[in-house]
Order: structure tokens, then sequence, then C-alpha cells
């Protein structure tokens, strides 16, 4: 969808590209013609749209050469120009003359909302040229083909960080613009963005009455619970909610009544990460952790180490719905939390459950990510977009054919041999935490890897700080299997199960390079004489050292300790598409 927004039809023009700031259309006391009726049109316009073209040229110039300041987005940077934006914005002026900074944090400018890249950019360039531009492809448009894109979350959020922006730099006319865009989608948008909404209204204060007016009024006559209202909106918001639903006479037990006193123990014992402290409150029997919809509350609310923690008490329904008519998947997909996604998985939750309203846990989950962010590559060994995790393990999860099982080439060489499927599994779990960081975590985590005692290869290599050895060798006999051997076995084997079944995209590049002949043949010692296993090591040393050099080629900025406390434990750290020479 295009978001070409005027102010009013005789200010925009007559192709309806760009749309001139109301100030500038004042100044020249015209309104742009039509191309029927004018055929061309008069000299001050024609002069103030090549003011705007040359401005707007200044600010989307490739080279910052002329620029004398920047703002800082995160990562990223944006080049301007501090007179211009002195001369446009009271907040701009007042900014440069007060510090001798020349590089602000966006974060130190708009403190009360996060405000991204694209709707930075889109309030600069109407600074610069008095224009809002068409949107960059991809920032309104959430990742669910059967949506308008007119009123999801993306479309909604870019909206909202533009209105909060060009509030605070005191751009009023980009305010009265959005707001009025809000209000025409309004009805549209689900309740928890209206929740976002109105947030970001109260923060504008008197710029946004009428959005703040109708985004009370659609909450009070809503089912959003008061302990959703409580944790998203100020205390003064909640109480005119709660006043104006007992006027008219829609206050219920269940929409504007604080939960009993027991129930609020158990959700502040959560609050503090306390799951022991919650056992000892379900022991008072005054209720259950269904009747107090605590694993809802932990999974909206709550660190996801709390929430499994909960999940593995076993004590409550993973699929019992809310008083909204929510299962705990479903508010675990608006939570946006990969790693309380597949533990609510792996004990049972249903994806294929729908909301009141007709939605998948799915569904939720592509509607609240943004087109652009879930179609960026990613980079091997660079962490991946929770967003689009959430998408992918919910899609596995509806599959009818998970991959599940440790069906590799590998493993099944390695056969009755426990030693070899220790090592095989500490060197796969190894690569996955290079390659995919946080598709391991979230699998790792689950299986509870770190509670395990981890036994790398004592191998050495000059690439790393130090030389010293590990005291447990995998790969050297005689070797006798222990129990901590055996546990660090299970909660490996149950990582690659959990990789295979939510992240299949990982585990194919894993397969590739785990499966190599190669590779698996230099680690297999089996009957090998000490003659052939020295050989083998050698050789699987190189191998290791020219994995080490393919993957460090496109990671100079990789934190070598990383590498350090990985390379040991991993049998190679290679793109899969690197082609190596082993000598013979």
């Amino acid at each position: 969808m295009d978001y070409r927004m005027g102010f009013s039809d005789s200010n925009e023009i007559s192709n309806g590209s760009s749309i001139c700031c109301v100030a500038t259309a004042a100044a020249t006391n015209a309104e742009t013609p039509s191309s029927s009726d004018h055929p061309s049109p008069s000299p001050d316009i024609s002069a103030l749209r090549r003011l705007s073209q040359n401005l707007e040229s200044l600010f989307d110039s490739s080279s910052d050469r002329f620029a004398d300041a920047k703002i800082l987005v995160g990562t990223e940077q944006v080049a301007v120009h501090r007179c211009l934006l002195a001369a446009r914005s009271p907040f701009f002026k007042n900014a440069f003359s007060n510090s001798k900074e020349v590089e602000l944090k966006l974060k130190d400018l708009a403190k009360d909302h996060e405000v991204g890249l694209d709707a930075l950019i889109a309030v600069l360039t109407y600074l610069y040229s008095g224009k809002v531009r068409p949107l960059p492809k991809g920032v309104c448009v959430c990742v669910d083909d059967d949506c308008s894109h007119e009123a999801c979350r993306p479309a909604v959020d870019f909206m909202v960080e533009v209105l909060y922006a060009s509030f605070t730099f005191q751009v009023s006319e980009l305010v009265a613009l959005y707001q009025r865009h809000l209000l025409d989608i309004i009805d549209k948008v689900s309740m928890d963005d209206i929740l976002v909404v109105l947030s970001v209204a109260n923060m504008c204060s008197k710029a946004c009455e009428r959005l703040l007016a109708r985004c009370i009024e659609i909450i009070v006559k809503s089912d959003v619970d008061i302990i959703t209202l409580d944790k998203a909106l100020p205390q003064d918001i909640v109480k005119n909610v709660m006043d104006s639903r007992k006027e008219l006479g829609l206050d219920t037990p269940e929409s504007n009544n604080f939960p009993d006193k027991h129930i609020k123990r158990i959700h502040r014992a959560l609050d503090s990460d306390d799951v022991e402290l919650v056992r000892l409150l379900l022991r008072e029997a005054h209720t259950n952790l269904d009747d107090a919809f605590a694993l809802h509350y932990a999974v909206a609310y709550c660190d996801a180490k709390t929430t499994t923690e909960l999940l593995d008490l076993a004590l409550a329904d993973v699929n019992k719905r809310n008083l909204r008519g929510y299962t705990v998947l479903h508010v675990a997909a608006i939570r946006k939390e990969p790693k309380i996604i597949v533990s609510l998985l792996t004990k049972g939750a249903r994806p294929s459950d729908l909301t009141l309203d007709g939605r998948k846990a799915l569904q939720i989950s592509k509607r609240l990510t943004k087109a652009v962010d879930y179609n960026k590559s990613t980079e091997e060994g660079k962490a991946s977009p929770k967003d689009r995790l959430c998408i992918e393990i919910l899609e596995q999860a509806e599959s009818r054919d998970p991959l599940l099982g440790d069906a590799s080439h590998s493993l099944a060489i390695a056969g009755d041999d426990l030693r070899m499927k220790l090592l095989y599994l500490e060197n796969r779990v190894g690569l996955a935490k290079l390659l995919f960081p946080v598709e391991a975590k979230v699998v790792m985590d689950i299986a509870q890897v770190d509670g395990t005692a981890e036994f790398p290869l004592a191998i050495r290599s000059k690439n790393l700080r130090d030389d010293r050895r590990t005291t447990v060798d995998l790969n050297e006999a005689p070797f006798k299997i222990q129990e901590e051997h055996l546990i660090r076995m299970k909660a490996l084997s149950r990582t690659v199960e959990l990789g295979k079944r939510f992240f299949p995209r990982c585990s194919k590049v894993l397969n590739k390079i785990m499966d190599d002949d190669d590779i698996s043949q230099l680690a297999y010692v089996g009957n090998d004489t000490p003659e052939e296993r020295k050989l083998k090591r050698q050789r699987y040393m190189e191998l290791q050292e020219v994995l080490i050099k393919a993957f460090n080629e496109d990671k100079q900025d990789f934190d070598r300790s990383a590498i350090s406390s990985s390379s040991s434990s991993s049998i190679g750290v290679m793109k899969p598409n690197s082609k190596l020479t082993i000598k013979k």
C-alpha cells in the first residue's frame, strides 16, 4: 500500500507523488492546480518545487561531505545539516545551540518511545523538503499475504513512531497529519495495537486529544482486562477507562476488577522470577495456576527462564484460554520470544487453535513482523531476527512432517560407540553456536545444556590465545563412559532434535558440514592402531586450522574470545560452500 498522505486536497501536488507543507502552501496563497485546469504551475510553485527537490537531494546524497552533524540510531547513523534542521525545528535549534556535540543519539532525543530509522528518515525528509514521500518497500507491510497492510502492526508502528518523533521535534504539521491518518484506520487496528497508539497519544498530550479520546472510547468498550491495561498504560488512563466502564454499566468482575489477593501474590512471585514461591503459594490451595491464568501471565510479562520453570511444574493447562479467548501460545506469539514459543510447543501447545476472531498463533506472528526485516538475509554467525525465528518455529510446528530424530550420516557411523556419539554431538552443537548463535541458544536453553559438564576436544592450535589442555580428551582411547557423559549426551541429543524440528534450514547446513566423509572418518578412531590414530589426529588438526581460517575470512570482527572457547569443541567452523584441500 502506498502511504502518500496530504493535509488537505488543495495542498497535494498534481500527480499525488508529494505533498508540500502547510506553511509553504499558505505562503504562496495558492492552491495546487490540477493538470486539466492549468497546464503549467505558477512560477512561485515551480520555484518552491525546485527548492524542495534541491534540499531533498542534499539529504539523500550518498556523500555526507557537506553534513556537519550525525544522528545515531543504534548502529546506524544519519548525516544531517545543523543549520537546516535548526531553521525548520525549534527542538533542533535548541538541541544544537545547547550542545557542542555533533553526534546526537536518537534514544537521548526521543526518550519515552522507541523510534526506528525509517520513522526518523520520514521526519527528516519532511524537514528538508516539505514533502511526505512514499515509504520504502516493506516498511509498512507485514509477512501475512492475506493482510491488506492498512492497519497491521508494522503500519501502526511506523505511524506511531513518526507521530511521536514529530511531536518531540516540534513539527506540528506532521503531528496533525499522522494523527488524522491514525484516526482514519483506528477502527481496523487490533485491540493490542490500540494500546500502543493510546500510550503514545497520551505522551503527545494536547497535540493528540482527538486520537487519545477515540482510543480510550474503544478500549472502554473492549474486553481488555484490567491486568493488561495496568501493564500497558499509565495509571491515570487506567482509572479513566475503569470509571468510564462503570458509568456505562460495562464493568464486570472479569474486566474491571483486579484478581483476588492470592492470585495477585502468585503474579507478584512471577514478577520476581520466584517459581519456588509460586509452588509454596499453590500448597495453600486457595487457587491453582489455571484459575490464576499464571501461565498466560508468565508468558506475557516474565523472563523466558521463569516461563520454562513454570511449565516444568506440569500444573497448568498449556492450551487453556484466557478471558479474551487467547491460548498461551497466542500470547507467546504476541510476545515474540522464540524460546518461550519452543517451550510451549514441546509441552504440547496446539498451533492450530484459533482466537475468537479466527487467528492462529502463526498469523498473529506474521502480522506483527515487518516484511523488510523478515526478508533480510542473515549471514551465518550473525544473530537472526527474533521475529523471523518465531515465524519459522510456528511454521514447522504446523507442518505435518517435522524433521525429528538424529538421522545424520555421521551419527549413524558411530553406531553403539557412545564416545563417538558424544564427540559428534559436541562438535555439531559447537558448530551451531558459531554459525547460528540465536537458534542454537534457543534450543540449548530448552534442552538445559548449560546444566551439564562440557567435554571439549583437547586440540592444540596456534590460533588460540593460550595453549591449555582440558583434562578430558574424547578423542583419546581408552575411554570410559561415566554418568556425566550420559547426562551431557542426553542434553546435546535433545538440542539436535529440537534444532531439526524447529530450525530445519540451519540443520541442513550443519548436516552438509558434519556428514562430510573426510570429517567423519578423521573423527572416528575405532580400532585404529596408535600410528593410524596419530596420523588421523595430525590430519584432523590441519583440517581444523583450515576451517577456522575459512570462517575468519568473512568474520574479521568476530569475537576472538568466542572462537578461542569454541574452536576446541567444534569439528569445524566453516561456511557450507567453503572448499577444503586436505593433504594426504
